[in-house]
């Protein structure tokens, strides 16, 4: 009969500063949270005394906010932005990829080393440029210049981050598409997309929770009420703190600011860190 062995974790005490810490930051952020959604559902002067939720649950906090602050507005100008940006650097940065990671041509690592440099460009330094543009193309005032912004500036990381995925997948895959009859077209859409979709999910929730919370361009482009993300929506809500005293609703407006990436994050975990090392295995 075979002999089955127990593993057993050692303790090491090298460790335990590092779990403290860890332990300190969760209790921390934990706390933080928490006491940020009871104020959510309190009153403005039971915030000020101390007595969270001492007269029940307000969620009347969360119409008001969403009505007479428009942050509901707000919240679907910041869901169009993410979602046609992430199609749009998926659609642009995968093919790109894709041709940098499995083909041999002249001027590639030239192309490979002209993205790198583009990921350490600060946005600050093409603000005014882009903005010179954007006048002069006549797209200033419409959502089409903040989609367009988020999918150029975010497409650099997009074909670094997801060369390795393409580079890791086996050639017999192309090889038996060409046998079939699949042009390289076709044998990427059909064939190396799909197969690269851990990656390409990984990506779509980092480029979805950057543009989400992205703060500075959306407050030079978007300089109309109607075009505001929650970002920048927040922020007038903070100003606007000064005449009327509305704490609730401003915890309220907070918690609705960080629910979808909160969501995203406790859901989507998982292929997150699928994603971020299945690109790391090359063949």
């Amino acid at each position: 009969m075979k002999q089955r062995y127990k593993t057993r974790s050692k303790f090491r005490p090298k460790t335990i500063p590092a779990y403290a810490c860890l332990g300190i930051w969760l209790i921390f952020t934990v706390v933080m949270i928490g006491w940020i959604i009871l104020a959510s559902l309190s009153t403005t002067n039971e915030i000020f005394n101390n007595d969270l939720l001492g007269s029940g649950l307000h969620f009347e906090n969360y119409a008001r906010v969403m009505e007479k602050h428009n942050l509901g507005l707000y919240f679907i100008n910041s869901l169009i932005y993410s979602a046609a940006g992430c199609a749009g650097i998926v659609l642009i940065g995968a093919p790109a990829a894709y041709v940098l990671g499995r083909f041999v041509f002249r001027g590639k690592k030239l192309i490979n080393n002209a993205f790198v440099t583009a990921l350490s460009i600060p946005i600050v330094m093409l603000v005014l440029p882009l903005y010179k543009m954007a006048v002069t193309l006549n797209l200033t005032g419409s959502r089409w210049v903040l989609i367009i912004l988020y999918i150029c500036t975010n497409v650099p990381f997009a074909v670094y981050f997801l060369t390795g995925f393409f580079m890791s997948l086996p050639k017999a895959l192309e090889e038996a598409a060409e046998i079939d009859g699949c042009t390289p077209g076709r044998a990427f859409w059909r064939v190396m997309f799909p197969l690269a979709q851990p990656g390409i999910v990984t990506l779509v929730i980092f480029d979805f929770i950057n543009i989400w919370n992205e703060y500075f361009m959306a407050l030079i482009f978007a300089n109309k009420t109607e075009l505001r993300t929650v970002s920048t929506g927040l922020q007038t809500i903070v100003q606007s703190m000064k005449y009327s005293g509305d704490w609730a609703g401003l915890f309220a407006g907070v918690i609705i600011v960080f629910l979808p990436t909160f969501v995203l994050y406790i859901f989507l975990s998982n292929k997150i860190i699928a994603g971020v090392t299945g690109g790391a295995v090359k063949e």
